[in-house]
Order: structure tokens, then sequence, then C-alpha cells
């Protein structure tokens, strides 16, 4: 497809690594607060100096440190679990039904997205090894498939994540204070006082407009895979099977130590345990935050793996993952601090209030999210940087919070289709690239968004 063919183009041309985009937003952001924000008293000369200072402490921010940790646990203990051999087993099942083109991109599909709702680390490795099984699969049976598509199917959750239970935004907005301790040097006393302590899952992910457009996203690109795989034909597969667990030496003491399955089991209980007796109310409330969220995959992995010593062969594994996150993240926050500090969040949001209504809002919001997610290709970083221009836009407007938020989650989860940052692991493990997949998530893109924007148009 030619389309596809030029889109990869600019990516591979003249979209540089996200670090050095990170950096450029930097430098932007920092020439924006010095023509737009200097209060008229000020000279050039201090006020460049306050800028740096804005900038220094935004990236040190200890509650934002705290959430770019938490954001890495999420994608390093999804990665593991989905290593685990319990996980790994029912990979292996699945295959045994995709037997077919249609059938196998329909299964990949939606069972990734399935997954990805629960939790995006686990749905992007889980999809991608879904993926490459299926592939091996076919190869072995002499099963003709089209494995561009497959592979393709296997991203499909990076499209319903950041709606889902470890969505960034609003994972975060549910712990107590997170919204107001990002707006404090934003927003007015007035605009303050309206800013709940939390917006749990009942008004988010769990409301009952977020499940129906979640439902009918996942059976319309069910159905669209379904569909594509009529209608492809068959590529050639050359794959040699992939070791999802790797079996362990035990020469020494120690080496039987690290692989007790009683002290591991036995420590994943007691975490699990623990678990239940300290969240059993936030769970009650739907009050999940990442602190639950991480706790919870913990014990999980650690019983479902059995040992100590293959759960942290699983972590070194996944640690790749998080170098991103690792080191972009606090320019990410660097940034918020230059916004916040100079009061230019206040001023990007008086433009959108000046041209958008309560209902165009959200509309606004998915499309700005979209664009942005392509130089921030990353939730936790989109949120730190436009959440609060969407806080501070909605309450003005009077648009309810859990809408614009979600209205930005959506926004920033369907462009992963047409940004290749988070396909990256998935191309490593089913050894695709990313032209091949390009046409078909671009489908689902185009379908993903007017599902989406009906949806807020209607709820």
């Amino acid at each position: 497809m030619r389309i596809t063919k030029a889109i990869e183009n600019v990516f591979k041309n003249y979209l540089p690594s996200p670090f050095t985009i990170a950096i450029l937003l930097t430098l932007v952001t920092i020439v924006l607060a010095l023509l737009f924000t200097r209060p008229m008293d000020v000279g050039l000369g201090a006020y460049t100096i306050d800028v740096f200072r804005f900038w220094e402490q935004g990236i040190w921010s200890n509650s934002l440190l705290v959430f770019a940790y938490q954001m890495m646990l999420i994608l390093v203990l999804g990665h593991v679990l989905v290593l685990s051999k319990p996980i790994s087993n029912a990979i292996l099942k699945v295959t045994q039904y995709c037997n077919t083109t249609s059938s196998a991109a329909a299964i990949v599909a939606c069972t990734t997205m399935l997954v990805a709702f629960f939790n995006w680390g686990l749905g992007l490795i889980f999809g991608a090894l879904l993926a490459r099984k299926v592939a091996e699969h076919a190869q072995r049976n002499n099963i003709q498939l089209n494995y561009p598509i497959i592979g393709a199917a296997g991203y499909m959750g990076l499209m319903v994540w950041h709606g889902g239970i470890s969505g960034s935004a609003p994972i975060k907005i549910n712990e107590d204070g997170h919204i107001a301790g990002i707006m404090k040097e934003v927003s007015s006393p007035e605009i303050l006082n309206q800013i709940p302590s939390v917006i749990d899952y009942s008004q988010t992910v769990f409301s009952w407009w977020n499940l129906v457009v979640f439902a009918v996203v996942v059976i319309a690109i069910t159905g669209l895979f379904f569909f594509l795989g009529k209608i492809a034909s068959p590529t050639k597969i050359d794959l040699p099977e992939y070791q999802m667990e790797i079996e362990e030496e035990k020469s020494t003491k120690a080496d039987k130590l690290d692989s007790s399955k009683i002290l591991t089991i036995g420590f994943g209980i007691l975490i699990l345990v623990t678990f239940g007796f300290r969240y059993f109310d936030d769970i009650r409330s739907l009050k999940i935050t990442p602190n639950l969220i991480n706790f919870f995959m913990l014990g999980l992995g650690l019983l479902l793996h059995g040992s100590f010593k293959k759960f942290t062969n699983a972590v070194g594994e996944s640690i790749s993952d998080i170098s991103g996150i690792l080191i972009q993240f606090p320019l990410y926050f660097g940034i918020m601090g230059i916004m916040s500090s100079s009061g230019m969040v206040t001023q990007i949001s008086d433009f959108f209030v000046s041209v958008s209504t309560a209902t165009t809002l959200p509309i606004f919001t998915f499309f700005s999210a979209g664009l942005v997610n392509i130089f921030v290709p990353s939730g936790g970083g989109q949120w730190v940087v436009q959440g609060p221009i969407v806080v501070e836009s909605a309450l003005q407007l009077g648009v309810p919070l859990p809408k614009a938020i979600m209205a930005l989650a959506y926004g920033d989860q369907i462009t992963n289709m047409l940004q290749p940052f988070w396909a990256l692991p998935l191309l490593g493990i089913t050894k695709l690239k990313a032209k091949e997949i390009l046409p078909y998530t671009l489908i689902a893109m185009v379908v993903g968004s007017i599902i989406y924007i009906t949806g807020l148009l209607v709820f």
C-alpha cells in the first residue's frame, strides 16, 4: 500500500528517536516559556534562570519519579507473567484453534485486547508471543497463513490499554490528591476547589459508557481482522522455535535454594495474603492504584514461576522494555515543571477554552492527544505533559473530568497504531518489520477512531 510506505518512510527518515524528541521538546518548551510567559517586570536574564530552575525542579519531582517507577514495574511485571509456564501453556493451547488466517487473526486480536485491558505490559508481550507461536504452529503443520496480519493482530492491545485497568491517566487520578498535586501551581483557588481528591474507576474504566465503548472496539476489531484474514494471501514463514522458559541448573545448594518451590510459593502466598488485607476495601470501592496492581502481579508472578531463579531470569529478560521510560520520563517531568510554573499550562488551556464548547472539547482533546502521542510515545509521559491542560480546560468549560480524561486516554492509545515505538518489542519477538504490520494497524486505527469519537459524542 502506497500510503503505508510513505508513512513508514516519514518515521524512518525524519522522526528521530523518542529520547531525541524528548530533548527537542524540552528545548522548544524553554524557548516558548521565555517568549510568551515572561512577566513584564522581570528581565530576560533573570527569567531564564527561573525557567531553568522550573525545569530542574520538575525533573526531580519526588511524586513524579515515584510515578515513573510504578509505570516501569507495570511493564516489567506484565512481561514476567507472560514468561511463566502457566501462561506459556495457555498461549500454546490457544494456537491449536488458529488454523486459518481469518480465525488466527480474530483470535489473536480479541485475546490480546482482553489481556491488555487488564495490564498493558502483559498484553503487549502476550500478543507478541501469541502471534509468534501461531506462526510456529502453522509452520509445523504446513498451514498457510498471512503472518503480518497475525503480527498486527498481536499489537491490538495497545489500542485499548489506556482505557483499561493499567491506563496511566485513569490509574493516577485514582490516587488520593494526585490531580490537586499536579494542578496546585497551575490553577486558581476557584478551580482548585472544584478538583476531587480522587476519580475512581466507577467513573472511568468501569463506567458503563467506557465498557460499552471497549466492547464495541473489541467486537469491531475482531471482525475486522477476521475479514482481513479472509482476503489476505499467505506469506512465507521461516522461524526457529521461540523458547519462553529456560531450564534451570541446580549444581549447588545455593542454586537449589534459588529454585525452591516451597520457599517461592510460600513467599508469593504471603504477598497475596497481605495484598488481600491491605487492598480489599480499595478493590470493593474500585480504587485501583499502581501500587495495588504491582503488588498483586509481584505475588502472582512468584506463584506462576515457582522459583526465584525463574522469576529473576524473567525480570532480566524484561528489563530492556523499560529503558525508554527510565530515561525519558524525567525529561517529560522537566517539561511539565516549566509549563506549570511558568503559567504556560493556563495559557494553552485558555486557548482550548476559547475555541471549544463543552461538546467539542473532548473531541479536540482526543485529536490533540493522538498528535502528542506521536512525539511523546508514552501514556504516562503524555499524562504529565498534557493532563494539566485537559483538567484546566475541562473545569473552565464544565466538562466532566472523567470524560475529558478518558478522551485523552482514547486519543493517546489510538495513534499507537501509527507510532511504531511500542511495537518494537513485538517486532523483536515476531521477527516482522514495521512496514509489514503497518497497513493493517492503520486500518484498525481508522475503525477505532470512528468508534471512540462516536462514543465521546454519544456518551
